[in-house]
């Protein structure tokens, strides 16, 4: 039996090719995703363990704010140069060195604007000289107050060379001019350290620019003596400098930093896996579907041997060796297909999301072998079972008459359709209306999983009037005619093949209809809520906001026919012990206008440098109310008592604390990232805006804009995440357009008679392409359709149920429903392609004979 199952399955080459090819692109992306993560792991792990070769302890004061990866960057809390001191008193410290070294450095390049960076900091440094790591290519050392040196990295992205006089945004002064007197490298010919952007200066510009105060050191640098233990000498500095600092070995340090990168990349790796299983899901219908067809190719095959003497359980097996054997070819080639694509993601990471990360080597972690064989191989054989099992059941008589796949009742199966499909939309109602908990995200994709398995099991009895109304479309020849018919003469063939496209088109639609109306619903908020005719900002595209000089903001208010102007910070703090996000305004009156901001309590009018203002909703969660006092802890700086002169009416596009301007002075980017303008009744946009760009020429990273204009630039990101989403998507679109194929391709197989017999009395072979076009045309559109509805009803679930959270408008993209179908037509003409070429090219006579 294992020979005949052996022998058959070689003897159909082609079959074995695209039933496993839905496999391969799933698994790819599986072992994709944990290559990818495992070589930038490895990656980050050996930039940080050369950054801190030369270091065997080091010594930093603990921040005031405990910022993760996904909040921002952590801001140093500088140390005394007192400290530095005590620490080279301590016995087995060699060499101890004070470090300046914090991100917010900005060069500006040949071409006036700033060289930005996507991920790894721009570090504003003292120059500490050279080192095993870093030797200098070009020039010298800076020496005077006006002298900088940049790494070679960061020169050729600024098109900058020694010799230039270029300008650095920092955050505690304006734009500053220095001459460029020096470019450096690292080991190994490396133009940069992990793709970061370092701009070293002298030690006392360094302190005032990027730390605000003279003899102060974000770190110190300590290498032992020769046969000092780095753990020993770790404790003695520790016990040295006392409580408030953190003391680690270099290999500490390395980890520690290098963790903090992993945990976005586990994040990363987790969307990665999303999207897999998506496709996977997709495979699973594709793989059912072929082994539903191969099962009625062989009916009479399988008769034969169970007239012959095997049992049911033997032909179980057989159709189950034959999916275990393409589960586990497709999951050595999709394991393949993954390391190949896993290291051309890490190659794009480093040189573009890295800024040039030089990687450790493509890795194939045992995660990513034992994953590609486990989902590869269980995939393909629970998806062979039904029809394994179907097969059993093929009575011996079959072999001995011409068997034609017998058109089953649907009862069952809708029944158990309509018990899912309601399962599934509990469990979304649960979690879309937070009754599920803390398991709220898989309690929404177990209903969504759900969901998509009750519609499918719905598909077949939805498809016969489904398919009969679209194939009218194409019912003016006779070869559409019979593409109609064809369609859907099998309701459960084309309901599986119909079903693995609504999974990717239902996702994409439910998508872009949430996010529209997210987009939607914040820019008609935006326009009502906020007053301002010019708005100041900037284009985020890393961690710290674009900012500008805080002068701008009173210089523009001097501009004749600006009636107010509002500047905005934001910082993380401690409010009463708890982490909250805080802001502070330039000008309390005037962001009470721009915003339309209104009391319930207290006065919104004003506020003095010991006061606060605070949203009703954090208030009530804090119980706080007018006259209560609050402890703040910011960036830097002491602990502040505030007291609570407002109670404001909070909206969706503000809340929270709000602080004074004199509060800046202590937040992580003590610089204005927003301003708001408003206009006299007389004076025009076109007007007043040439002369607020003249006060940001030297703020390259910020500009001007109407209030239309800033709405669509912030609701940009939707567009952009829309994209993302899409193109991922896209696999799981892809191994649906290989079902319509597969479908397509076997069922020519499954018709050589019937097609041989219908060329014989007179059907061309443009009308046997035509009915084949038809046939999938028919199919995916159908499936396009379906998809469309049931990722309208998510979509539209999903925005009822952040009503709440101000997304309130729900938006219908008609414009891109339409591409899709059209889109899934052609996707139709395409998959037709090669099966109605192997239709139209079947040999009459030999097709008449065919068993």
């Amino acid at each position: 039996m294992l020979r005949a199952t052996l022998k058959s399955l070689l003897a159909r080459k082609v079959r074995l090719v695209l039933s496993g090819l839905a496999v391969v692109l799933g698994v790819m992306f599986v072992a994709g995703s944990f290559v990818l993560t495992d070589t930038l792991g490895r990656s980050f792990d050996s930039v940080f363990s050369d950054a801190y070769a030369a270091t065997d302890v080091n010594v930093a004061a603990k921040p005031k704010i405990a910022v993760n990866e996904f909040e921002g960057e952590q801001l140093a809390n500088p140390l005394p140069a007192t400290t530095l001191d005590a620490v080279r008193q301590v016995p087995g410290v060699a060499e101890a060195t004070g470090v300046v070294a914090t991100d917010g450095a900005r060069l500006i390049g040949s071409n006036g604007k700033v060289v930005t960076s996507f991920g790894p900091p721009q570090l504003g440094e003292n120059w500490t000289g050279e080192n095993e790591l870093l030797k200098l290519r070009e020039g010298r050392a800076p020496t005077a107050e006006n002298e900088i040196v940049v790494n070679v990295g960061l020169a050729k992205a600024a098109k900058v060379k020694v010799g230039d006089r270029v300008g650095v945004l920092v955050d505690l002064a304006p734009k500053q001019e220095f001459t460029l007197v020096g470019v450096f490298g690292f080991s190994g010919d490396r133009d940069s350290l992990g793709g970061l952007n370092e701009v070293a200066f002298t030690t006392p510009v360094a302190q005032r620019l990027m730390l605000g105060a003279p003899n102060v050191f974000t770190n110190i640098s300590i290498r032992a003596q020769d046969g000092v233990d780095q753990a020993v000498l770790r404790d003695r500095v520790a016990a040295a400098v006392g409580d408030g600092y953190e003391v680690k070995t270099g290999k500490q340090l390395s980890a520690d930093s290098s963790a903090g990168l992993k945990e976005g990349l586990a994040f990363f790796n987790q969307i990665l896996l999303g999207f897999a299983g998506v496709a996977l899901l997709v495979g699973t219908f594709l793989i059912l579907n072929t082994f539903s067809i191969i099962v009625a190719q062989r009916t009479r095959e399988l008769a034969l041997m169970r007239a012959i003497g095997a049992s049911g359980k033997q032909v179980i097996r057989s159709v189950l060796v034959e999916a275990l054997a393409i589960g586990l070819v497709a999951s050595v080639l999709g394991l393949g297909a993954g390391i190949g694509v896993g290291a051309l993601l890490a190659y794009a990471f480093g040189q573009f999301g890295g800024g040039g990360l030089e990687l450790a080597g493509v890795g194939v972690p045992p995660i990513a072998v034992i994953s590609s064989f486990a989902v590869g191989i269980l995939i393909t054989v629970v998806a062979a079972l039904i029809p394994a099992v179907r097969a059993s059941r093929i009575p011996p008589i079959a072999a001995m008459q011409d068997v034609a796949t017998p058109d089953r009742p649907l009862t069952k199966l809708t029944v158990a359709g309509a018990v899912v499909s309601v399962l599934g939309a509990g469990l979304l109602t649960l979690g879309l209306t937070g009754a599920a908990g803390d398991a709220i995200l898989g309690t929404i994709l177990g209903g969504v999983l759900l969901a998509f398995i009750g519609v499918a099991l719905l598909t077949p009895v939805i498809s016969r009037p489904v398919v009969a109304l679209l194939g009218r479309i194409f019912s003016w020849s006779v070869p559409g005619k019979l593409g109609r018919l064809n369609s859907g003469r099998n309701p459960r063939r084309t309901a599986i093949t119909a079903a693995a496209l609504m999974i990717g088109i239902a996702l994409v639609t439910g998508v872009t209809i949430i996010l529209d109306s997210a987009k939607s619903s914040i820019s008609g908020l935006a326009e009502d809520t906020i007053s301002a005719d010019l708005v100041i900002s900037g284009a985020q595209s890393g961690p710290r906001p674009p900012t500008f000089d805080e002068a701008v903001l009173d210089r523009a208010a001097a501009l004749p026919g600006v009636k107010a102007v509002a500047g905005f910070w934001g910082d993380m703090a401690l409010v009463n012990g708890q982490r909250e996000y805080v802001n502070a305004t330039s000008d309390v009156p005037a962001m009470r206008d721009i915003y339309r901001v209104k009391a319930t309590a207290g006065s919104v009018d004003s506020l003095t440098t010991d006061q606060v203002l605070v949203d009703a909703d954090t208030a009530r969660k804090l119980n706080l109310t007018v006259g209560s006092t609050v402890p703040v802890q910011l960036s830097r700086g002491e602990p502040h008592t505030y007291t609570v002169s407002g109670v404001y009416a909070p909206s969706e596009l503000y809340g929270g604390f709000l602080l004074p301007r004199e509060a800046t002075k202590d937040f992580a980017i003590p610089r204005p990232s927003q301003g708001y303008l408003q206009l006299d009744s007389g004076a025009t946009v076109a007007q007043v805006l040439p002369k607020v760009e003249s006060l940001l020429a030297d703020s390259p990273e910020v500009s001007v804009a109407d209030r239309a204009s800033f709405i669509k630039q912030q609701t940009g990101q939707f567009d952009t995440l829309l994209r993302m989403i899409q193109i991922l998507l896209a696999l799981a679109i892809l191994i649906a357009v290989l079902g319509i194929v597969n479908t397509l391709a076997l069922s020519v197989l499954e018709r050589t008679r019937e097609l041989g017999l219908l060329r014989a009395i007179g059907l061309n072979r443009a009308g046997t392409m035509w009915m084949v076009t038809v046939e999938a045309v028919v199919i995916s559109v159908f499936g396009a359709l379906l998809g469309m509805a049931v990722g309208t009803g998510l979509g539209a679930a999903v925005v009822r149920a952040l009503r709440d959270d101000g997304i309130t408008d729900l938006v219908l993209p008609w414009a891109q429903l339409g591409v899709l179908i059209a889109l899934a037509a052609v996707v139709g003409v395409v998959a037709a392609v090669l099966p109605a070429i192997r239709a139209a090219r079947i040999n009459v006579l030999g097709a008449i004979a065919h068993e």
